[in-house]
C-alpha cells in the first residue's frame, strides 16, 4: 500500500499519529496520552478530511 497512518509512540511516551505515502511522513499530529485518542484522530481525519477547505495564508 503506498499510503497509510501509523501510530507510535514519540520519546516523551505519548500516542503519536503520522501519514505516510511511499515511506515519506506528509504529517504528523500532535501527543496524545491514549491509543484510543490517536485512533480517534484517525477516524476524525479521515471523515473530515476530504472536505476540509484550503487556508492559504502565504498571500
Amino acid at each position: 500500500m503506498a499510503h497509510k497512518f501509523e501510530i507510535y509512540k514519540d520519546k516523551a511516551g505519548e500516542y503519536r499519529v503520522r501519514f505516510k505515502y511511499n515511506s515519506e511522513v506528509m504529517f504528523s499530529t500532535e501527543g496524545y496520552s491514549s491509543k484510543a485518542s490517536a485512533t480517534s484522530a484517525i477516524e476524525s481525519i479521515k471523515k473530515n478530511g476530504p472536505d476540509a477547505p484550503v487556508d492559504d495564508t502565504t498571500d
